[in-house]
């Protein structure tokens, strides 16, 4: 089994000068860390205006920062907003290839939705098309990214010109994709469309083993590619505190993924927010005491409670877990001393036998990806004398002004910039 650190950047208010400073710098350390012992992903969300739950709003330029600080890691979006509203699927498609290549070659490519009020609200992103718009655009970008150049397209919700993206990423024809799951239905779906499942739903080790199944049975049955390669994996969330002492555990741990939830779902689920001025963390104080004093606390505890905790997930055919260390007020010191903690004497059980396990996997699904690729209906490619030519503004302007005036057109040349307007920012 594979193992990741998950990254809301949380922070609870009030708000003290150089907050968001520290929590993003210590946040760096961490993923430092984490690669030095040889945690396999960092995951770093992408959401906006989601005060207190989630200041990561620019997750590109976070996991860029991450890439320059480690050397093998891998550098996961957890996920990228793809409704056209949010992120064209143009800037998208740029974005993960240059990550990629900063990285040489450690991305993955996380997509979702979003099923936040304040996101969807504020961009415009309506509620009961936000599920085909993550659809259209997803497959679209994929294409981007793997066709050279790409035909150009007319949706139901964007549409541009054939246009070749550039740069390409290392990783070709893309980057490994996975959608955001937080329920079995999603979890379907990610093995419909042959994409790796990342499941936000704290799903106890007795469940995940339903997910898995369902997920796998349905990748070998139904799959249709999404993209132009697949990825069948499942990660899981799960809470995060190890330390000698149980006790210690849990009071270092266990108040930050309450609040964790809370948060969750006060923007998702129960919660009225006024931008700038509701305090989260203050009516989570109000009524912590009264949430069940167990939630999440299957991730926390002594190195062999979570080794017992980590078995079940992996009995039950999941392919990687995802950490919530960081959430609400937990201490920096305590998240690098649990990580070091479980690098030393939790995570080698795992990784011994990893590769042959990743190994046999790919054997045994071998030939129900080839039979999925045989039920993909692919975006045909331009002959070269179906690409377009594209004039340049310059002559453009050149031109039609002089036809305007009844003069003859002549063309500039396109190597004089004397004779071309200034250019336009």
């Amino acid at each position: 089994m594979k193992f990741g650190i998950f990254y809301e950047h949380q922070l609870p208010r009030p708000w003290e000068e150089g907050a968001e400073l520290k929590l993003f710098q210590d946040a760096l350390d961490q993923v430092e860390l984490a690669d030095r012992l040889g945690i396999d992903h960092a995951w770093e969300v992408e959401h906006h205006f989601l005060e207190e739950y989630s200041h990561s709003s620019a997750p590109e330029v976070f996991l860029a920062a991450c890439s320059q600080r480690t050397k093998t890691i891998r550098l996961g979006h957890g996920i990228t907003l793809m409704p056209p509203g949010y992120n064209h699927p143009a800037r998208v498609a740029e974005r993960i290839a240059t990550l990629d290549l900063v990285s040489k070659g450690r991305v993955e490519f996380g997509t979702g939705e979003s099923s936040a009020a304040l996101e969807l609200d504020g961009y415009r992103v309506p509620v009961a098309k936000k599920r085909e718009m993550w659809r259209e655009a997803t497959e679209q970008c994929l294409n981007m990214l793997a066709m050279d150049p790409y035909p150009g397209f007319k949706g139901e919700f964007f549409e541009m010109p054939c246009r070749n993206i550039v740069p390409k990423p290392v990783q070709r024809p893309h980057p490994p994709v996975w959608v955001a799951c937080s329920n079995r239905e999603t979890i379907k779906l990610a093995a419909r469309c042959g994409i790796g499942a990342l499941t936000f739903a704290f799903v106890d080790p007795i469940e995940a083993k339903q997910w898995v199944d369902d997920y796998y049975r349905i990748f070998r049955e139904e799959c249709v590619p999404i993209g132009h390669a697949v990825n069948p994996n499942i990660c899981m969330v799960t809470g995060f505190s190890v330390h000698a002492n149980r006790d210690e555990a849990l009071k270092r741990g266990l108040d930050g993924f309450k609040f964790f939830g809370y948060a969750l779902g006060h923007h998702y689920v129960f919660g009225e927010h006024k931008p700038g001025r509701t305090d989260i963390w203050k009516n989570f104080e109000a009524v912590k005491e009264t949430m069940p004093a167990n939630a999440g606390a299957g991730g926390m505890g002594t190195p062999e409670e979570m080794r017992v905790h980590l078995r079940k997930f992996a009995e039950a055919g999941v392919d990687q877990v995802a950490f919530i260390q960081q959430g609400g007020r937990n201490k920096h010191e305590h998240i690098c001393e649990a990580l070091e903690l479980f690098g030393k004497d939790i995570m080698p059980e795992f990784k011994e036998r990893e590769a042959e396990r990743q190994h046999m996997k790919n054997e045994a699904l071998a030939p129900y990806v080839a039979k999925a690729f045989e039920r993909k209906l692919r975006m045909k490619a331009l002959a070269d004398d179906e690409i377009p030519n594209v004039i340049a503004l310059g002559r453009r302007i050149n031109e039609g002004a002089q036809a305007q005036d009844g003069v003859q057109r002549v063309a500039v040349p396109r190597t004089d910039p004397a004779k071309s307007p200034p250019a336009a920012e």
